[in-house]
């Protein structure tokens, strides 16, 4: 009997040991053991985390992830249809889908949510001269009190810190200026984006007026917040441009924190934030895709990251202590996420 009883148990511990053995064998496999993957990613430095996070997973299961090319918009997405790169993260859609080459469907793909309808978009101006000259629009900066006001280089009109050319947003901006008729009201300033907020937030702390364009996830809203600092403004009506014209109800935002008016007429379709890819390599490596499809990231984990960017953690080892930093509070997730993507590769 004590024989017997010894088998057994000597049985249980090997089918434990066989257990955990399998069960830790699952949680280091490699699905992309040998593969190298060629990423890009965009010229605004508000998408560099997600970019990292993705490929830090892509990394932990065994790819050999090449430093992503940073490129403009039309550039990328010529490119990942051509098969030169597999993937971004900084994928807003539709603002992006005017920018995509007739043959996108066939060769890429959009997948996943890094953030659903997170990508809000819109015109903020400081709240002390809102309440002074009662700005609920932009129709209000063609008073000359207005323009007068934020004038920052003495041309005579308000002067908008804007987006630089091949973001996408600039044709909206651009857009705007001819179907609301302000050319003669307000100036887009379209240099670098970083060092024009720059000098408009000195200006601001200065005492002076703000206005500029931002869009979310970003460091701006972070700094300067929409209710206390600045206030989001309406466009005067919603006249949409082709590449909006199928999201026409996402660009008016109810319950925005911060805006003048509830809902707001933002002017900017509130965008999906997506991961794009070339489909034959999504198709080669399903562990890769998966993943994509399931990467995730709360718009206010950007917001303070993008922040400790803006406050000089911009370099490549200070991102990758963000990564590492947010993986250590999100594990669980994370490992989840890993999980499914071994799985797929099943």
């Amino acid at each position: 009997r004590k024989m017997i009883l010894k088998k057994v148990i000597l049985g249980a511990a090997l089918a434990a040991i066989t257990m955990t053995g399998s069960v830790a064998l699952a949680d280091t496999l490699k699905p992309g053991e040998g593969i190298t993957v060629k990423p890009a990613r965009a010229t605004w430095d508000t998408g560099f985390f997600q970019e990292a996070l993705v490929r830090r997973g892509l990394e932990t299961l065994g790819y050999d992830v090449e430093k992503p090319k940073t490129l403009v918009n039309p550039i990328f997405y010529k490119t990942v249809t051509l098969g030169d790169i597999d993937y971004w993260t900084n994928g807003w859609f539709p603002m992006h889908n005017d920018q995509l080459p007739k043959n996108f469907d066939k060769k890429a793909e959009k997948i996943g949510y890094v953030m659903k309808a997170g990508g809000l978009g819109g015109y903020l101006v400081s709240k002390k001269e809102v309440d002074k000259y009662n700005i609920t629009s932009l129709e209000e900066f063609k008073r000359p009190e207005v323009k007068k006001a934020f004038d920052t280089n003495g041309d005579g009109k308000a002067d908008l810190t804007a987006c630089p050319p091949g973001w996408g947003c600039e044709k909206i901006i651009s857009h705007h200026m001819d179907v609301y008729d302000l050319k003669d009201a307000i100036n887009p300033v379209t240099a670098s984006y970083a060092a024009g907020m720059a000098s408009a937030m000195a200006g601001y702390k200065n005492g002076g007026p703000i206005f500029f364009y931002t869009w979310a996830p970003n460091w701006t809203i972070f700094k300067l917040k929409p209710g206390k600092d600045v206030v989001w403004i309406n466009v005067p009506e919603i006249n949409p441009t082709k590449a909006q014209s199928s999201a026409v109800e996402r660009m008016t935002i109810k319950g925005l924190e911060g805006a003048v008016s509830d809902p707001v007429k933002l002017g900017f379709v509130a965008s999906d934030i997506q991961i794009v890819a070339n489909k034959k390599f999504t198709k080669q490596n399903p562990a890769a895709r998966k993943f994509f499809e399931v990467f995730t990231v709360p718009l206010s984990d950007i917001n303070e990251q993008n922040t400790r960017m803006n406050e000089s953690e911009k370099s490549t080892q200070d991102i990758q202590r963000h990564v590492d930093e947010w993986i250590a509070k999100n594990q669980d997730k994370w490992n989840g996420w890993l999980t499914e993507a071994r799985n797929a590769a099943k």
